[in-house]
């Protein structure tokens, strides 16, 4: 994708600038290329520096409401220190390093209805800074993210919506002041104890830990409140299970754990005595076939201060309505216009 723009905080006769990906379709860990192509104006510049940055829409939660912002969560420099000259035309490549916690906005070739994200150009001049327009940038998920996503499409569930909530997984150590959470309507095998499950994924260079939140229904379970379950996986270990079984022992796991609870209970349902002890710290059940779950409060900490081949990416894979994605994804404009809002990431 292209986008031309003339530097207009620069006045009359400014360069124009082109800022092109060649192939705007990525996943988390991979370089992303492109090339910034400037084309001088009418006199001779000085550019103290271009770079580009991801920027993406994020959930915040105010004082009174929650509201949508945008923030800026990775960049790279392109150029400093460059004389354009009067009508030269120059082309400076570039690589962007997708961080491995980029969210996922498209899978089989469709977008993640509520996900947003563009690759920005800005350029200084005379302490003067431009930010051109916004290139969309697709972001699918790595193997391991991909083949969970298809055993929740296997097990029935169906795709609510996702987004972006800023702050921190509790217990998780995270790179970016956001995380990610896919939304899915329980399967009907489910749903009888479990209303929605929230999904995220929080990933580094060796693998993914799977972070579940169940939406209980009420009066099955002690007040019908959540809980979570938290599972630790390799990414070598994509194609070497049945997904669509680990993924329904997750479930059911956590089915039987408040069965459980609320049968130590008496069949009483009071959330006086919940979560049970140890729930949220250091309570661990091993879960069926790979990693640990937990379950109980506190799996969101607020801070308000702020690998593998491309496989079937460059094309994107085919059956999205297979896999019981197709209803709740659509085309999402890009950001609206409302790019100037964005935020700085200060870590």
């Amino acid at each position: 994708m292209v986008f031309k723009k003339m530097l207009g905080a620069f006045g009359v006769g400014a360069p124009a600038v082109d800022t092109v990906l060649p192939n705007p379709n990525t996943r988390p860990g991979l370089a992303l290329p492109g090339q910034v192509n400037l084309t001088g104006g009418g006199h001779d510049v000085e550019i103290e520096r271009i770079s580009v940055s991801l920027v993406t829409r994020i959930e915040v939660d105010g004082a009174d409401e929650e509201y949508d912002a945008f923030v800026e969560f990775h960049r790279a420099d392109v150029s400093a220190g460059l004389h354009l000259r009067e009508g030269q035309e120059l082309s400076l490549p570039f690589q962007i390093g997708m961080p491995w916690e980029t969210p996922v906005t498209d899978l089989s070739g469709q977008r993640l209805h509520g996900m947003t994200m563009g690759l920005r150009t800005e350029v200084s001049i005379r302490g003067t800074l431009d930010k051109g327009d916004l290139d969309l940038v697709h972001v699918y998920p790595l193997p391991v993210q991909e083949r969970i996503l298809e055993a929740f499409g296997a097990l029935g569930f169906r795709f609510k919506g996702a987004d972006l909530e800023r702050g921190h997984i509790y217990g998780l150590h995270q790179s970016l002041p956001f995380y990610q959470e896919i939304e899915f309507f329980a399967a009907p095998q489910y749903a009888h104890g479990i209303n929605e499950v929230e999904l995220s994924f929080v990933t580094d260079p060796h693998g993914v830990q799977v972070v579940l939140e169940f939406d209980k229904r009420a009066g099955l379970f002690t007040g019908g409140q959540d809980s979570y379950g938290r599972y630790r996986i390799e990414h070598g270990e994509a194609d070497r299970t049945d997904w669509a079984g680990v993924v329904d022992g997750w479930l059911r796991e956590a089915l039987e754990q408040h069965h459980a609870y609320r049968g130590s209970l008496g069949g009483h349902s009071s959330a006086a005595g919940y979560p049970p002890p140890g729930y949220g710290h250091g309570y661990d059940s091993h879960a069926p076939a790979y990693g640990h779950g937990y379950g109980g409060h506190g799996h969101h900490e607020e801070h308000h201060d702020r690998g593998p081949g491309m496989g079937g990416v460059l094309a994107g894979a085919a059956g999205g309505a297979a896999l019981g994605f197709a209803a709740g994804m659509v085309a999402d404009d890009i950001f609206d216009g409302d790019e100037e809002e964005a935020e700085t990431d200060e870590e």
